[in-house]
């Protein structure tokens, strides 16, 4: 069975989805990114994540012009910047992702990272945006368990419908406390980066020896095999780049991969999980 996520409103999303980190910025790549994400959706890939800082809007018009028609069968996340998150500039900014979008509402608004705005000036300005229907859950990203102790302690706090970080083989400092916390707090995590940024880190993943070994015994690729780690704990969605309808079709399918013990320890050996508090890894 396909593995899945169940968020705020029995909402249950496959545990992959679609980034869109990067889109936008080359006119020449748009019709290969708009049929990208189309594949996607026509293979269960619900969850679309985007960003007003992607390309300054341009990702998000990507999005809406793949959605054309599909609206209903995308879960849509967006995420403001902290300096537009206070009270009167975070509507403004949902109204303008909404019309780069060619919707009238997001599935999951997210502030993108903590700013200079009190928490509690967001999560009004979140409500406020929920009240007028314009979005059906807010959450945060690149939270912290600090950060994310201060949110929920907060009135409204415990409405955070999810925490999207940083995460993959090569950064596992989240396993220590956030993870642990998010889950008790029955917080979904977005895991982004989920094959690390694109370089010579990805690089070193995708050519590594043990997961090229488990990768060659199952039949699949490493890409797979990361992704399929980074989804084995519960409440954990990975939001890979959808770049190509190739690259869509074989994250899908990571979706029935599962690692066995003996695999999870081999890659344990290999990249050790972490055994005190690290700092939180951004990109």
């Amino acid at each position: 069975m396909s593995k899945s996520v169940i968020f705020s409103g029995d909402s249950r999303l496959p545990a992959i989805g679609q980034g869109t980190w990067y889109m936008g910025e080359n006119a020449n790549q748009r019709k290969q990114e708009v049929a990208a994400l189309q594949a996607g959706l026509e293979l269960g890939l619900k969850l679309i994540d985007t960003a007003e800082m992607y390309a300054e809007g341009g990702a998000e018009a990507v999005v809406g012009e793949a959605l054309q028609g599909r609206r209903e069968s995308a879960w849509l996340v967006s995420k403001v910047y902290p300096w537009n998150a206070g009270a009167v500039d975070a509507v403004d900014a949902c109204e303008r992702s909404l019309r780069r979008l060619k919707t009238d509402y997001l599935d999951l608004y997210l502030l993108h990272w903590r700013g200079n705005v009190p928490l509690e000036e967001t999560i009004l300005a979140m409500q406020s945006l929920q009240r007028q229907g314009k979005i059906l859950r807010w959450g945060v990203s690149n939270f912290d368990s600090d950060d994310l102790c201060e949110l929920l302690s907060e009135e409204g706090g415990t409405d955070c419908a999810a925490n999207q970080v940083l995460y993959h083989l090569a950064s596992r400092g989240i396993e220590y406390d956030l993870i642990p916390d998010c889950q008790q707090q029955q917080i979904p995590i977005m895991a982004y980066c989920p094959l690390a940024q694109a370089g010579k880190l990805r690089h070193a993943l995708l050519t590594h020896p043990v997961l090229t070994a488990i990768a060659q015994q199952k039949g699949i690729s490493v890409a797979q095999v990361l992704l399929a780690w980074a989804i084995r704990k519960e409440g954990i969605v990975a939001i890979p780049k959808a770049s190509s309808i190739a690259h869509v079709a074989e994250n899908a399918a990571a979706l029935e991969v599962t690692l066995s013990n003996e695999e999870l320890g081999m890659i344990n050996q290999a990249f050790p999980p972490p055994t005190e508090k690290m700092p939180l890894d951004v990109v």
